[in-house]
C-alpha cells in the first residue's frame, strides 16, 4: 500500500512538473513574441511616418519612396500576420530595407538622410557601386553609380537576391527584380553583372558571384570549399519561401529581354 503511495505521489510530482515546464515555456515564447512585435512595431511606424511625410522631388526620389512605400505596406501586413518571434523579426527587417529607401530618397533630394540604421552584414558584404558604369549586354544598355543621376534611378540598398549579392548602388533598370519574383537567376545574369562590376572594388568576381559568393571568397571558390554564407547559389528566402537556384531557370530569358513583362 506504501509503495502504491508513493508511486501515484511521484506521478502527480512528474505531471506537475511537466505541466509547469509547458506552461512556462508557453509564457516565454508569448514574451518572445510580444517583444518582436514591439521592435518590429517600431520600425514600422517610423518607415510609415516617413512615406507619408515625404514627397519626392525628381524621378530617383520618387521611385526610391515608391519602394519605401511597397516595404511599409509589406512589413506592415507581415507584423499583422506574426505568430512567432522569428516572423515578427522578419517584418522588422523588412521595415528596415524601406528605411533604406527613404534615406536614399532624402539624399536625392539633398536632404539629411536621417539617423544611422542597424548594421546589416549582408548588405556591407554584397559591396557598393563605387563608380559610373554604363554597358550594353545583349542589345540592353544598363548603367550603375554611387549617385542618383538621371539615367540611373533605381536605387538598390545592397544584401542578396536569390543567393547571389547585388551590390548597393543606382541603376538605370532593376535588374535583379526578375530574380527576386522567380528566386532564379535568368542565362544573361552572370554576364550582365561581369561587364557591369568587372574590377570594381569590393564586389566579387563574375566566377564567384554565379556561385553566390561575397567577395573576397574567391579562394574557397577556387580551393572546392563551401560557400558558407553564400551558400547555395539559390538559397535565398525570398517571399518566405526557399528557392533550389537553378541558374538555368526559365525566367523569361536573359536580361537582355523587355523588362515589361515584369511591370516595369
Amino acid at each position: 500500500m506504501g509503495t502504491a503511495i508513493t508511486v501515484i505521489v511521484l506521478l502527480l510530482i512528474v505531471v506537475a512538473g511537466t505541466a509547469y515546464l509547458v506552461r512556462s515555456q508557453a509564457q516565454a515564447k508569448r514574451r518572445q513574441l510580444e517583444d518582436a512585435k514591439a521592435e518590429a512595431r517600431r520600425w514600422v511606424e517610423r518607415l510609415g511616418g516617413q512615406v507619408l511625410n515625404l514627397t519626392g522631388t525628381d524621378t530617383a526620389s520618387q521611385q526610391a519612396l515608391a519602394d519605401a512605400s511597397e516595404r511599409y505596406n509589406a512589413a506592415g501586413s507581415e507584423l499583422e500576420r506574426a505568430q512567432t518571434a522569428e516572423q515578427a523579426r522578419l517584418a522588422k527587417e523588412t521595415a528596415l530595407e524601406g528605411l533604406y529607401y527613404v534615406r536614399a530618397a532624402r539624399t536625392a533630394m539633398g536632404l539629411d538622410p536621417g539617423p544611422a540604421l542597424p548594421e546589416d552584414p549582408e548588405r556591407e558584404r554584397a559591396g557598393k557601386v563605387t563608380e559610373h558604369r554604363a554597358v550594353t549586354v545583349e542589345g540592353q544598355h544598363y548603367e550603375a553609380s554611387p549617385e542618383p543621376t538621371p539615367n540611373t534611378p533605381h536605387y538598390y540598398p545592397g544584401g542578396r537576391v536569390a543567393g547571389r549579392p547585388v551590390p548597393q548602388g543606382w541603376y538605370s533598370e532593376p535588374w535583379w527584380k526578375p530574380a527576386l519574383v522567380a528566386g532564379a537567376w535568368g542565362f544573361g545574369s552572370m554576364l550582365l553583372f561581369s561587364a557591369m562590376f568587372s574590377g570594381m572594388a569590393g564586389i566579387p568576381s563574375a566566377a564567384a558571384w554565379e556561385a553566390g559568393y561575397d567577395a573576397g571568397q574567391e579562394d574557397a571558390l577556387e580551393n572546392g570549399g563551401d560557400a558558407g554564407e553564400g551558400g547555395d547559389a539559390g538559397g535565398e528566402d525570398v517571399g518566405g519561401d526557399d528557392f533550389d537556384g537553378d541558374f538555368g531557370g526559365d525566367f523569361g530569358g536573359d536580361f537582355g529581354g523587355d523588362f515589361g513583362d515584369f511591370g516595369f
